[in-house]
């Protein structure tokens, strides 16, 4: 598993990997000044809704702080979903790298991904990623009061949206879609790890602009089984 994640980090210099980096970036710093600013919008249409804008000065400035509070905290809660709902639409590039580099035999043998399959793919991301901690948010209220149940089980449950993904990803090249609810079955565990460690990146301030890079080319390495020459 830490092989993997060490041979993604070695990769970083790939132009390969420059390329996406700055395409998923700039892709994703969009994304999210048209999110923020559509949320700011309906934020302050709702508090002048109820008057809190025609009020004095200081009831204005809270509604404002408010705002900028709730357009922040749902940055931090999709960044992950939407990261890596951008790469998926450049991972087709990283994994590509990744097994011309490590694994010749699975480049050659790799399935033409549609464009429109890797967006339904990252399309189908962002939804299972709003969804499922919707769905969780009873328990995440419900272990708050134990202090650190509630970072604990945001952790697995998008530990195992990632590790989907990151399965998502390397399937559309190499698997049928007949054959991929099998595929997705038998490598649970090792999505499930990829899952873990990828979610791990996502917390670390700056690395996390890394993350999803280094996510997918790790879940490439993982899912191939790991070349049998890596040092």
């Amino acid at each position: 598993m830490f092989r993997a994640l060490l041979l993604s980090i070695r990769q970083l210099g790939d132009p390969a990997f420059q390329k996406v980096l700055l395409k998923s970036l700039g892709l994703t710093l969009l994304a999210f000044v048209v999110i923020g600013a559509v949320l700011a919008a309906l934020v302050m249409g709702l508090f002048y809704w109820f008057g809190w804008l025609d009020m004095d000065g200081g009831d204005a400035l809270t509604a404002v702080a408010l705002t900028v509070f709730f357009v922040l905290l749902t940055i931090i809660v999709l960044f992950r979903a939407v990261a890596i709902a951008v790469i998926g639409l450049f991972a087709d590039d990283i994994v590509d790298a990744v097994e011309h580099e490590h694994y010749p035999d699975k480049a050659a043998a790799a399935l033409t991904s549609p464009f429109r399959e890797q967006v339904s793919v990252g399309l189908a991301s962002i939804g299972r990623a709003v969804g499922w901690n919707l769905l969780a948010l009873p328990i995440y209220l419900l272990l708050f009061l134990t202090g650190i149940g509630t970072v604990i089980a945001v952790y697995l449950v998008n530990a195992l949206l990632l590790g989907r993904d990151l399965g998502d990803m390397i399937a559309v090249r190499h698997v049928p879609k007949a054959d991929r609810r099998d595929w997705m079955r038998a490598t649970r565990g090792k999505r499930m790890r990829a899952g873990l460690v990828g979610t791990g990146l996502f917390v670390i301030p700056f690395v996390n602009l890394l993350a999803p890079i280094l996510s997918a080319a790790m879940a490439a390495h993982l899912l191939h089984g790991g070349p049998k020459n890596a040092a």
